[in-house]
C-alpha cells in the first residue's frame, strides 16, 4: 500500500489494520501463511450494498477486509495463492485484523470438526432420503451421534463409529448414558 493512499485514509477518518499469520511449523504436509487487511472506511462503507439491484446501501456494514492465503504442499512444492474479501458489522474498536483473523480461523475450525465430518464420515451429501421430515430427523439422529461420541472423549469420529460398529454393547451403554469403563 502507498503512504499516499494511507494518508488519505487517515484524512478522512479510516482505519487501517493489518495482520499476518504464518504458523511455526507446518500442518497437514503444507505450510500457509495468511495476511488480512481491515478497512473501517466510512465513505466506502456508506457505500457498500449500492450497486445492487435494490441500490440501497447496507446499513450496519463497518470494516470491509481482505485476505490473501498462500499455501505450499510440503511433498510437492505446489504452491496455491488465493484473495477473498468480505464485510462485517464489527467496529475496528471490537476486531482489528487480527481478530478477524483469529475469528476466520475459528469458522473454519468449526466448518472442519462438524459439517465435514457429517458429510464425509457420516455420508450426509450422498443420504438417499429426500421426502417429507425425514431428512430432518436423520440430520438430529447424526446431530446426537456426534455429541456423544464427543461428549465420550473421542477425537477421530470415524474409528469410534467402527468401534461401536464393533461392539453393539459399548454403543447401547454410550446411548443409555452409562460409563464407559
Amino acid at each position: 500500500m502507498s503512504a499516499r493512499l494511507a494518508a488519505q485514509w487517515r484524512e478522512r477518518g479510516a482505519t487501517l489494520t493489518t495482520a499476518r499469520d504464518t504458523p511455526p511449523k507446518a500442518a497437514h504436509g503444507r505450510v500457509e501463511r495468511r495476511e488480512l487487511w481491515a478497512l473501517a472506511d466510512p465513505a466506502w462503507n456508506a457505500a457498500v450494498g449500492t450497486t445492487g439491484s435494490v441500490g440501497k446501501p447496507w446499513p450496519h456494514v463497518r470494516q470491509l477486509w481482505r485476505m490473501e492465503r498462500q499455501r505450499i504442499i510440503r511433498r510437492t512444492g505446489e504452491v496455491s495463492h488465493e484473495v477473498t474479501f468480505g464485510i462485517t458489522s464489527l467496529p475496528p474498536e471490537h476486531a482489528d485484523a487480527t481478530h478477524m483473523l483469529s475469528i476466520i480461523r475459528d469458522y473454519w475450525a468449526i466448518e472442519n470438526r462438524s459439517h465435514y465430518v457429517r458429510d464425509v464420515t457420516l455420508g450426509e451429501d450422498h443420504a438417499q432420503i429426500r421426502s417429507g421430515a425425514a431428512p430432518q430427523a436423520v440430520a438430529i439422529c447424526r446431530n446426537l451421534v456426534l455429541a456423544l461420541i464427543r461428549r465420550a472423549g473421542a477425537t477421530n469420529v470415524a474409528e469410534s463409529l467402527r468401534t461401536f460398529a464393533a461392539r453393539p454393547h459399548a454403543a447401547v451403554t454410550l446411548v443409555l448414558g452409562h460409563s464407559l469403563t
